[in-house]
This record gives structure tokens, sequence and C-alpha cells, in this order.
């Protein structure tokens, strides 16, 4: 007996050993990241610590701009989409760690009855009650890399959620910077036609007293009017504004627009955001970057879940029961307990199932892997590029500013002219419209330059990293500042 107990040892351990083998996750080499940004970095604060992207949105000192974006986080579709996302998850997790413990279950029957081809047998009624357990040993460990996979989803899940609410910010805070614009934008194009209007007068005037030529009368009026064309298209574009931030916020139209018109301010804020100088902590802090991570980490552990079906199983029954005979006014208690079976199963031929299943579990761990890869990658391009364009933002701002400085020196200087009789009329109203057009321009590019920095803030995460993460219990709670 001795000798067929080494003898199954003997064959056994080699087993045992090659299934540990086989099960051992893939290792996965994350993207490499570049020692520095070659874009140039703004001038940050705060030594570029993450901790000042926390509170990011306060900085732009705009209440209705922090109030849109929480309306936004409470009433947000893809926000409650990424959550139920999440809660799947929670609940597949929850049936993972199931599996790894014991079932029981339990019965009740009662039934009364004769027996007929007996004559004068007593009708006897029989009555059970039975508790049963069941559990399947994890051996080589199947159950708990799909709990582990099953966790590592649920993380993922998490960062999904995040990533959505900062691109909804993000999308937010681009939609009302641009309708800012919007209006300061008309209100220059107001004063655009009014300015056309005094030169139209004045030019009919002069053609009516033979100073000027009826064609030069009829160009300023043709200037006039494309003028007004440029507002209605400007008044269109600012609608189309309001629509999407409605569409955002989910707040009425109405509602947005009181919100809109009892705060409207210059777009002029100067801002500074800190961010990361070291590449791999930025890449660390996006969210679908950590998410790419686990899932190539969940793919290892169902790829070494999916290897542990060639191997045996061990599953251990039990059960405890009651039954109670009565039969002619006597009970006879016929209880029973009872230890197994205990059932070791061994694969043999399943016509190449598992091979398939291991090819795919295989296959899904490459395209995890190289969702990673691409993931990085493009994280790292998204923040040279968010750099490129702040950089060039705030110099291209700087030039507008001098611009518009020089323009405005020059109305005044026109103006002052034009007091003493030494400027026309037609001349200051020309000049007024190029400080129009200046102005216009630094609005445009003062836009252009927070909505850089809202891309850079995307393309960082958002202030996010792994140690932080916090999902609210609901997902209709409002959040000031992702």
């Amino acid at each position: 007996m001795r000798r067929n107990c080494r003898t199954y040892f003997t064959f056994a351990l080699p087993l045992f050993l090659a299934a540990c083998a086989q099960m051992a996750p893939r290792t996965f080499q994350p993207e490499a990241s570049p020692s520095a940004w070659q874009a140039p970095l703004p001038n940050l604060p705060h030594q570029g610590q993450l901790s000042g992207l926390r509170q990011w949105w306060q900085q732009w000192d705009d209440a209705t701009l922090v109030t849109l974006i929480e309306a936004a986080q409470t009433a947000s579709p893809t926000l409650d989409a990424a959550r139920a996302r999440l809660d799947q998850a929670q609940a597949s997790l929850q049936m993972a760690q199931a599996v790894l413990g014991p079932a029981t279950d339990v019965s009740l029957s009662s039934n009364r009855g004769r027996q007929t081809t007996i004559m004068g047998t007593p009708i006897a009624t029989v009555t059970q009650a039975r508790v049963g357990a069941t559990w399947e040993t994890d051996l080589f460990g199947q159950s708990q890399l799909l709990r582990d996979a099953a966790s590592l989803r649920v993380q993922g899940a998490q960062a999904a959620w995040h990533e959505a609410r900062v691109s909804l910010a993000a999308d937010v805070a681009n939609l009302y910077l641009a309708q800012r614009a919007c209006e300061l934008t008309l209100a220059f194009q107001r004063e655009d036609i009014e300015s056309r209007a005094v030169t139209a007068r004045l030019t009919q005037a002069q053609a009516d007293a033979g100073f000027a030529t009826a064609s030069s009368a009829k160009l300023a009026r043709s200037a006039e009017s494309e003028s007004h064309a440029r507002l209605r298209q400007q008044l269109a574009i600012c609608d189309t504004g309001v629509k999407g931030l409605v569409a955002l916020t989910g707040l009425t139209e109405p509602e947005l627009r009181r919100q809109l018109a009892a705060s409207r301010q210059s777009t002029t804020q100067s801002l500074a955001l800190a961010v990361e100088t070291i590449p791999a902590k930025a890449l660390t802090q996006r969210p679908d970057v950590f998410q790419a991570e686990r899932q190539v980490a969940a793919a290892s552990a169902e790829l070494g879940s999916a290897q542990a079906e060639r191997y045996p199983r061990l599953t251990l029954n039990g059960a405890v029961g009651q039954m109670n005979l009565r039969l002619g006014g006597s009970n006879i208690d016929l209880s029973t307990w009872s230890v197994g079976p205990i059932t070791l199963s061994v694969p043999l031929w399943d016509n190449g199932r598992f091979a398939a299943h291991v090819a795919e579990s295989n296959a899904r761990y490459d395209e995890a892997a190289a969702n990673y890869r691409a993931k990085a990658r493009q994280a790292v391009r998204e923040v040279e590029e968010a750099l490129v364009q702040l950089h060039s933002a705030r110099e291209r701002l700087a030039d507008l500013q001098s611009a518009s400085e020089g323009y405005r020196a020059l109305l005044n200087s026109v103006q002052q002219r034009q007091q003493h009789g030494l400027a026309s009329v037609g001349e200051l109203e020309e000049t007024r419209r190029s400080v129009l057009a200046a102005q216009a321009a630094l609005v445009g590019q003062q836009r252009d330059t927070q909505q850089a920095w809202v891309a850079l803030y995307r393309a960082v995460g958002g202030g996010w990293s792994p140690d932080t993460l916090a999902v609210p219990a609901q997902s209709t709670a409002k959040v000031t500042a992702p």
C-alpha cells in the first residue's frame, strides 16, 4: 500500500508543479516613459505638485462655471452609464467571491399514502427536512484568479467613472468659455455696426454734396450690411453654445440664460495650472491609462484561470436530514447525516474546448497589453500637444495684448486730433473699427489660451491619482471640482 502511495505521489507531484507553472500570470512590461517633456513647460506654481489640480476649477474665480459643472455632474447620462458599469463590475466581483465558499440548500417535504397491494396496510405519513452543503475546493486557484480579475475590473471601472467626470467637466468648461467669448464678440460686433452706420451716413452726405462718389456711398452701405450679417452669424453661434450647455447640464434654457446673464464677466482671468514635470507620474494619474493597466492584469488572471481547467476538481458534499414516519399511530425517527460523496473529477477529452479557451484568453491578454501601450503613448502625445498649444497660445496672447494696446493708443490720438479739427469723423470711425477688431481678436485668443489650459487639465488626468480615488454612493452626487 505504501508503495502505491509513493507511486501516486511520484506522478502527482510533477502534475501539480506543472499546473503551478502553467497558471503563473504573464508578466507585462509597462510602456517606457520619456525622462522629460520635450515641449516647453509653462511657469508652474506649487512646485508642480498634483494637489494644485484638485481644486482646479475654483482658480477661475467664476461661481457660474463651478455651478454648471456641478449641474452637469448631477444630470449627465454619461456618468450614470459609467456608474452602472461600475455597479456591474462590483456585482461580478461579488459573484466571483461567492464561488470560493460552500453553497448550502434546505429542502422540506411531506407525503401521505398507503401500499395498496397489501390489504390492511395503514396510511403512512412521511415528513422530511434536509440541509445540504456543497463545496468545490479551489485546488489550483482557478476561482481565486477569477476573483482577482473581477477585483481588478472593478478598479478599472472606478477609473472609467472618474475619466467620465474629468471629460464632462472639461466639455462644460470649453462650452462656457466659448459662450463668454461669444458674448463679448457680440458687443464688439454691435459697436462695429454703429461705427459703420456713422461712416455710411457721412459718406452718403458727402456724395449728396458732391464731395464723394455714389459708389463710395454704396460701398459704405455694403460694409454696414456685411457687419449686420456677421452679427446674425455671431448670434447663431452664441445660441448654439447655449443649446450645448443645456444638453450637458440638464438645466432648462431659461434658467441657464438667467444664470449667464446674472454673472456676465470678462474672460481675461490669468490662470496658472500645476502639473507634474515627470511624464511617468502624469501617466499613472490618468484614469484611462490606469484602467488599461488593470485590464492587462485582469486578462492575465483570467488566462491563469483558463489554464487551470485542465487540472482535477475536488468537490465535497454533506447533508443532515430529519425524517419522521407516522404509521398506524406509531412515530419512527429516521434522522440521518452524511459526509460525501467526495468527488475527484479529472478532465480527459473535451474535443479542443480547453485549448480554444486558453488561446482565446491569450489573445485577450495580448489585446489588453496592446491597448495599454497605445493608451500610454497617446497620453504622452496629448500632454506634449497640450503643452505646445499652451505655449503657443500664451505667446500669441502677449502679441495680441500689445497690438490691442497700440490700437487703443492710436484711437486716443485720433480722437484728440478730431476734437481739434485735424482728423475727420471717417478717420476716427475707421480707427475705432480697427480697435474693435483687435479687441475681438484678443478675446478670441484669451478663449483659446484658457481652452489650452483645459486641454492640459484633461491630458494630465484632472489631478487624479489611484491613491485618492473615491466613488460616491450614488451616481447623482454633486462634485465641485474634479
